[in-house]
């Protein structure tokens, strides 16, 4: 019996330095472990315009799922306004990150189609994956575009290619190269973009690595973000063709069986966009500056904001962990799975000053 209560896992868990726990952690630490990049999350302004938004409605909860009645003009709105930034042709509103990637790619790759799929992809995604016949998905070496490119060229699959990437990786914070756009358009497959890390943080217009590379959106490009990152809020968005979209609406189970997301979240999400577009310049300049110090004092040169030191020690990573909360930061020690070797991962938020970030780099300079 105790065995089936899970306990013999647990002590296996436990043995290797892998257990983890829930915590409250105290709020007068120093955020260097969430998500948070721009900071949106303490600002009290863009909740109050959010709060004031969703007041003017009706109701205040989604009562119901997109497609029954749940559907509101919040959504609509944000939608809109997410496509006309980005330029896609439309876009959905999704309860998750991880909803939109199982929305995405167990909804998109039909019966004779492949998903060609990044070993570094979220967990999400290789979950999603799971749902499909083992001959549909081929993982390629992570951001090699020669793998991936070998690949496409090998498969035999008379159905659609559909390449599945991040814009910035979570883990290692680096970008996918644009090779890989180049080489989805030589072979006119379908590319499904996860911008959860790199939406509100890289690109001229700080919407991502569209924007950062330049690359004007066609009926190839699906993009997928997160209002739980940059945005300071929860749930996400998918954009792409008029098609496609409808497509998703009418098959996708988590956007058809799931609860329309909160009014409140996307409320959220549409005034930290419009935050963020009319304070492009000034949050530009203090991921400059953030990352001109990660580069002075850790010497590592970053095009985003997520910083990780491989430290590939379970036990080292937590230990160092705890002496940079006795100095007074948090910060994330990541174990595995979520990585093949642990490391402590430093995320550059903005809403720290300098000195601060100057103090932290130096400390795990000295403990690492």
């Amino acid at each position: 019996m105790e065995n089936f209560l899970y306990s013999k896992e647990l002590q296996s868990i436990k043995k290797s330095n892998r257990f983890r726990t829930r915590e409250v952690f105290d709020k007068n630490l120093i955020d260097l472990a969430s998500n948070d990049y721009l900071g949106l999350s303490t600002n009290k302004n863009i909740f109050q315009k959010a709060y004031e938004r969703v007041l003017e409605e009706q109701y205040t909860a989604p009562k119901a799922s997109m497609l029954v009645n749940g559907y509101n003009q919040i959504h609509k709105d944000f939608e809109e306004l997410l496509c006309k930034t980005n330029n896609f042709e439309s876009g959905v509103t999704v309860g998750s990150g991880f909803l939109a990637n199982i929305a995405m790619i167990e909804a998109l790759c039909r019966k004779n189609d492949t998903i060609f799929i990044d070993e570094e992809y979220h967990a999400s995604g290789i979950l999603a994956s799971k749902l499909l016949k083992t001959e549909q998905v081929i993982i390629f070496k992570h951001n090699d575009y020669f793998d991936l490119e070998n690949k496409i060229s090998q498969n035999k699959r008379t159905g659609r290619n559909i390449i599945a990437i991040e814009g910035v990786y979570s883990m290692g914070g680096d970008l996918a190269p644009k090779e890989i756009f180049d080489l989805a358009e030589k072979k006119e497959a379908l590319l499904l973009v996860d911008e959860a890390h790199s939406s509100g943080v890289i690109g001229e217009n700080l919407l991502g690595i569209f924007d950062h590379y330049n690359i004007t959106p066609n009926k190839y490009h699906i993009k997928m973000g997160t209002l739980g990152k940059a945005y300071g809020s929860y749930g996400a968005y998918i954009l792409a063709s008029n098609d496609v979209i409808d497509f998703l609406v009418n098959r996708a189970k988590p956007i058809i069986y799931s609860t329309a997301p909160s009014l409140f979240d996307i409320a959220l999400g549409l005034e930290s966009l419009k935050y963020i577009i009319e304070n492009k310049s000034i949050l530009k300049e203090k991921i400059k500056q953030n990352l001109n110090i990660i580069e002075e004092v850790l010497n590592i040169k970053s095009q985003s904001l997520i910083i990780p030191i491989n430290i590939g020690d379970n036990k080292k990573v937590k230990e160092i962990q705890a002496i940079l909360q006795e100095n007074g930061y948090l910060l994330g020690a990541i174990r595995q799975p979520t990585v093949k070797s642990a490391i402590i991962r430093l995320i550059a938020k903005i809403d720290i000053n300098k000195e601060q970030l100057n103090d932290v780099c130096t400390i795990l300079k000295e403990v690492k």
